[in-house]
């Protein structure tokens, strides 16, 4: 049994390990040019050990895809659980857990990663995003602004899909993490504004 156990933790943290490695041949390539080959140079294994683990690139890239957003929505869920920041902060840091962490990460060849996760994972993408804009609601409907924005016919919901909104662009527009965490700051700013910092 315990051999077992343990047997199946070496699989586990093999793959994850795998998975990590392909984030950033994934990243680095963007899909169409990131090869296996290079995948299993990064991770250490060989060409016939990856395969063993995934049939193909395309299956290989969906549980990327699925790790690192499984990945994401718990940092940003932790963020948000941080009952001693203010709403304002815990929002930014959850919306650059999301979307800020891999603005300095992917590289020039890697314009066609968005393309190539909504056609081949976009049910897992969507599932994702619901699962963050929810995480974002619950927080807002727990703070004074749920009440300020229901008096102007706004839901939870409402605030926390323009927050991701806001989030996705400027993912999409700035050049660096640095300059995304400052701008996603003041998109939080003007949102948590009726608060009067009170959160």
């Amino acid at each position: 049994m315990i051999s077992t156990k343990l047997a199946a933790k070496t699989i586990s943290s093999r793959r994850t390990a795998l998975l990590k490695a392909s984030i950033e041949v994934f990243a680095r390539f963007g899909y169409r040019k990131a090869s296996m080959d290079e995948v299993a140079r990064a991770a250490d294994v060989s060409r016939q050990g990856l395969y063993l683990q995934f049939a193909n690139k395309k299956a290989l890239f969906s549980a990327v895809v699925d790790y690192a957003l499984a990945e994401q929505l718990a940092a940003a869920q932790t963020a948000l659980a941080k009952g001693n920041r203010t709403l304002e902060e815990r929002l930014t840091t959850a919306c650059d857990e999301w979307s800020g962490r891999y603005v300095d990460v992917i590289g020039s060849n890697a314009a066609d990663l968005i393309e190539s996760s909504v056609a081949i994972t976009g049910k897992t993408l969507s599932k994702y995003e619901a699962l963050f804009e929810q995480a974002l609601a619950d927080a807002i409907a727990n703070s004074g602004l749920a009440a300020f924005y229901a008096s102007v016919g706004l839901s939870p919901m409402d605030v926390a899909q323009t927050l991701h909104m806001a989030a996705r662009g400027l993912k999409d527009s700035c050049k660096s993490r640095k300059i995304f965490l400052s701008r996603m700051a003041v998109a939080v700013r003007l949102l948590c504004a009726p608060l009067t910092g009170t959160a």
